[in-house]
């Protein structure tokens, strides 16, 4: 019997878990400063600036060095690149998080790192004119998001549902992968219904007019956390110290983007994109309003996982209680999650 293509990505994925997760047993060194591993692989994004770059940036990570291996394709190969040990560390949707630790994925989220608030949100575009008005008008039409399987979809899918759309009428929704940064010109050429838009893509739109927002995550949800950064166990188990500097570090971070003029922190951003030399323009960082992370430096309450979990769960794409959250994430090496749990 013919495999499919999803059987034999899965059986390849499953392949690399097992090396991954095979221990040489040998006891890892650390260096000087008591740090096991001190260049860290990680995947980028044009134009953007990430909390762990300017962690570093910032002098927070001290002698840990980033290494920078190419741009994400998603937040979904993001992790599974980390998952397989491509990359040390890498950042997803938190219902991502749980698809690909439901497949026996030995990964564990550390701490968030994007979200949605009032001023930074993932909005759901039409042409100004359009004749969608309501979920019910979606119907039959094509959205368009940046890839399948993560924050955008799941949120169109409970937009959906607290609408009212049967299982049914919800298939009948088609979502289309449109690259970020060709979501707009989409838009406008009518090749799409609707479009998920947010950050500078958001900004430019609708600075050039003629569209209207549906609804946006945050009309959902209101302000909360939606992605987390992750390592695999392994990773964690061998490199304590390591972990727990980038951790902090990266908390830190966030809570300077918070905490500093807005100004300034365009700033800064736009001095790292100039400085690491990647032919990339600093544009998007022009359009930065907040961190969009609901706790203080990225503390995970498990509420931002449950939420998903419990819709996967509903929706029949992961079995219930196949996934237990205390597996999913950990704030051990949080420096905020003292003050933040005894409050």
């Amino acid at each position: 019997m013919k495999k499919t293509r999803q059987a034999l990505f899965l059986a390849w994925i499953g392949a690399l878990l097992v090396l991954v997760g095979c221990s040489s047993g040998k006891a890892v060194e650390k260096n000087e400063d008591g740090y096991e591993k001190v260049e860290l692989k990680y995947q980028g994004s044009a134009g953007v600036v990430t909390y762990p770059e300017l962690a570093e940036d910032l002098g927070y990570l001290g002698p840990i060095k980033l290494e920078w291996v190419g741009n994400v394709n998603g937040g979904p190969q993001d992790i599974q690149t980390a998952a397989t040990g491509q990359t040390d560390f890498g950042g997803a949707f938190n219902g991502a998080i749980i698809k690909l630790k439901s497949s026996g994925a030995p990964i564990k989220a550390v701490l968030g790192y994007y979200g949605s608030d009032e001023e930074t949100y993932v909005g759901y575009y039409t042409l100004e004119g359009s004749p969608i008005k309501e979920a019910r008008d979606l119907i039959g039409k094509k959205v368009g998001v940046n890839t399948l399987g993560a924050h955008l979809e799941l949120a169109l899918k409970e937009y959906l549902k607290q609408n009212g759309l049967t299982d049914d009428e919800i298939k009948q929704v088609t979502l289309v992968v449109v690259p970020p940064s060709n979501a707009e010109q989409t838009l406008r050429q009518k090749q799409i219904d609707v479009v998920a838009l947010n950050g500078a893509a958001r900004d430019r739109a609708l600075d050039n007019g003629g569209i209207s927002k549906l609804f946006s995550d945050y009309d959902l949800f209101g302000t909360f956390t939606a992605g987390s950064l992750v390592f695999t166990d392994k990773f964690i188990k061998e490199n304590p110290n390591t972990t727990k500097k980038f951790v902090e570090a990266t908390a830190k971070a966030i809570e300077w983007s918070r905490t500093t003029p807005r100004e300034e922190v365009i700033a800064r951003f736009t001095s790292i994109i100039e400085k690491r030399n990647r032919k990339e323009d600093s544009e998007t960082v022009q359009y930065w309003k907040s961190p969009g992370v609901a706790t203080k430096g990225g503390y995970i309450q498990e509420s931002e996982f449950k939420v998903w979990a419990d819709w996967l769960e509903d929706n029949g794409e992961i079995k219930k209680g196949q996934v237990k959250l205390d597996d999913v994430y950990t704030n051990e090496f949080n420096p905020y999650t003292k003050e933040l749990e005894t409050k």
